[in-house]
């Protein structure tokens, strides 16, 4: 079971906006943050992680750290698109680990991917393998990230966002 953002309380969307940060913020540094006992916002974690409000806890690694300091922004546009080419090819990318993101798109592309490489070197081997022993993938084009000006998977949750309550 999910829930609808119209069930997510001020509480909740606190909680969301310092776990999204830091998920290691401790119960009690939360409590203190948000006016709850620790025991309050344990269940309320553990309430939205069951209904898939938080889907992951997980680290940020940085990839120069361990040697994947390339980033890539492709775009990718396959040659038929019928259901099941498509489910494949995104099998594929769920599949490989030095695709960070996948979406599929509206556009001038069917995919655009987000792709981490130790060097252009593995960036070519990750083409050659994702993209020309493909027979589906018509053709694909490749950004070079010179730079990341900002890098996130926070969602804005905070309560500036929520509907106001009806009076």
């Amino acid at each position: 079971m999910t829930v609808s953002s119209h069930t997510l309380d001020n509480f909740d969307r606190k909680i969301l906006d310092i776990v999204q940060v830091a998920n290691r913020t401790t119960s009690e540094e939360i409590a203190e943050q948000v006016a709850l006992s620790p025991a309050a916002v344990q269940r309320r974690l553990k309430r939205m992680r069951e209904q898939q409000v938080i889907l992951s806890d997980v680290s940020v690694v940085n990839p120069k750290a361990v040697g994947r300091g390339m980033t890539f922004v492709v775009q990718v546009s396959l040659e038929r698109e019928r259901a099941d080419l498509i489910d494949t090819f995104k099998d594929g990318m769920r599949n490989n680990p030095a695709v960070q993101q996948c979406y599929y798109v509206t556009g001038n592309s069917d995919f655009i991917l987000i792709v981490t490489a130790a060097d252009m070197d593995d960036y070519e081997r990750f083409t050659r393998t994702a993209f020309f022993e493909n027979s589906n993938v018509r053709s694909f084009q490749t950004n070079v990230v010179m730079a990341p000006v900002k890098v996130s998977l926070c969602i804005p949750v905070g309560t500036e966002t929520a509907d106001p309550d009806p009076a």
